[in-house]
């Protein structure tokens, strides 16, 4: 009768003494905390830089033109908020209105006209074979590489071949081109459009346009509100492409109605309450475009990080 052996004795296992915890690594933990500590520290640093001149506008704008200048920045005088947004909304009858109502056209109509164009661009590239494809997206993305400034020149002899210049088109017309928008669509519609939902429409007789605008579109929501909010915030920060195209007064957006205000405060200062308080105004629009928006946004930032 043979008897069997095990040259391998079973791993032992340590297992705790009762009343006892295990302790964390001194050095591990000492360099998580040092860590934490030094991203907590950047992220407080580049909060105070972000907000203390939003803080300083909010303080600012409540005060009336002589506690402006004989109060401290981040100190309340006389409460005259009210007072000075009136002066803002009625001023040369109503001209700060006119400005607000041209950024919204600008923005809201511009970017939602390019966020369309620049998602089915995107859908094309992506889900479409055709000859020279990857060399057009090139050429797109060479796009981004040439600042905004640099081209207004160009534009501006464009637009007056084209006879626009002074109208509303001189600016609604350039924010249709947005070669980060194209971009940005071509990801979301790798992560967001499956191939076998277009097959699956295509043998149940869909076409094209249709199973764009039915199906590919709803499913790139989020692509689609991350794209338009980065256009709608480049479109109202627009200053330098109005300042090129426009010369009517009443066309201008609120950022360079602002400006102008701004140049006659050496002559007559009372314009520096109106400039802050129109200021104020004006950051308000972005601040709910940001709140309202955001779980697009945010869920379209993380597009593509966990598959």
């Amino acid at each position: 009768m043979s008897t069997l052996t095990h040259d391998t004795a079973p791993a032992t296992r340590h297992e705790p003494v009762p009343g006892t915890t295990a302790r964390p690594r001194r050095g591990t933990s000492a360099g998580t905390l040092l860590s934490k500590g030094a991203v907590n520290g950047l992220l407080l640093v580049a909060a105070f830089y972000t907000l203390m001149p939003v803080s300083w506008l909010l303080f600012a704008a409540t005060k009336d033109h002589r506690d402006l200048f004989a109060t401290s920045g981040f100190a309340f005088g006389d409460f005259n908020l009210f007072a000075n947004l009136r002066d803002v909304f009625t001023f040369n009858d109503g001209i700060y209105l006119r400005w607000f109502g041209n950024s919204v056209l600008y923005s809201v109509i511009g970017s939602a006209a390019s966020t369309l164009l620049c998602v089915a661009t995107g859908y094309a590239f992506d889900k479409y074979d055709f000859k020279g494809k990857e060399k057009l997206f090139g050429l797109v993305l060479g796009g981004v590489l040439v600042p905004t400034t640099v081209i207004q020149l160009p534009m501006y002899l464009l637009a007056t071949k084209a006879g626009v210049v002074n109208t509303y088109w001189a600016l609604l017309l350039p924010a249709l081109v947005n070669p980060f928008g194209v971009y940005l669509a071509r990801v979301f519609s790798e992560g967001y459009v499956p191939n076998e939902v277009l097959e699956a429409a295509r043998v149940d007789g869909a076409g094209e346009l249709g199973m764009f605008a039915r199906i590919s579109l709803p499913m790139l929501a989020p692509g689609f509100m991350t794209i338009f909010l980065f256009s709608f915030t480049a479109s109202w920060n627009n200053f330098f492409g109005a300042l090129v195209m426009l010369n009517d007064d009443t066309l201008y957006p609120v950022n360079l109605g602002l400006f102008m205000w701004n140049s006659n405060t050496v002559q007559q200062p009372e314009f520096y309450s109106l400039v802050i308080t129109g200021s104020l105004v004006a950051v308000v629009p972005l601040i709910v475009a940001f709140v309202c928006l955001q779980r697009f946004w945010r869920s379209g930032l993380t597009a593509g990080a966990v598959k």
